[in-house]
């Protein structure tokens, strides 16, 4: 019972995060509109944290993501203690945006 009570909570915890009958703006692809909502975010991020312990690498590749709509492979490898501190931020907020946790461009390839 307890397992079903904690279920119930949780569903109407992510229902009220979704609104009812949301739509896209008009002729907007839902990859364009992640993109753009995680480009938000990031941009946010940065205002927010400053760029202080992060590789003119990383950012770079993080741009690159960014310019080519969010459709590249990952490829934003994250090193340092900041690095690994914005790349979760970003995918928790990506999380929160309604996209799935494997969406920001982080990994580490080599």
């Amino acid at each position: 019972m307890r397992i079903a009570a904690s279920l119930c909570a949780l569903l109407i915890c992510l229902a009220a995060t979704f609104p009812a009958g949301a739509q896209l703006p008009a002729g907007k692809s839902w990859s364009e509109q992640k993109c753009e909502r995680y480009g938000k975010a990031w941009t946010e991020t940065l205002a927010r944290r400053g760029s202080r312990g992060l590789s003119a690498g990383f950012l770079a590749d993080h741009a690159a993501f960014l310019a080519a709509g969010c459709t590249e492979a990952g490829n934003v490898c994250p090193r340092s203690t900041e690095e690994f501190e914005i790349a979760n931020i970003m995918v928790l907020a990506a999380m929160n945006a309604g996209m799935a946790s494997t969406f920001p461009p982080f990994a580490c390839r080599k």
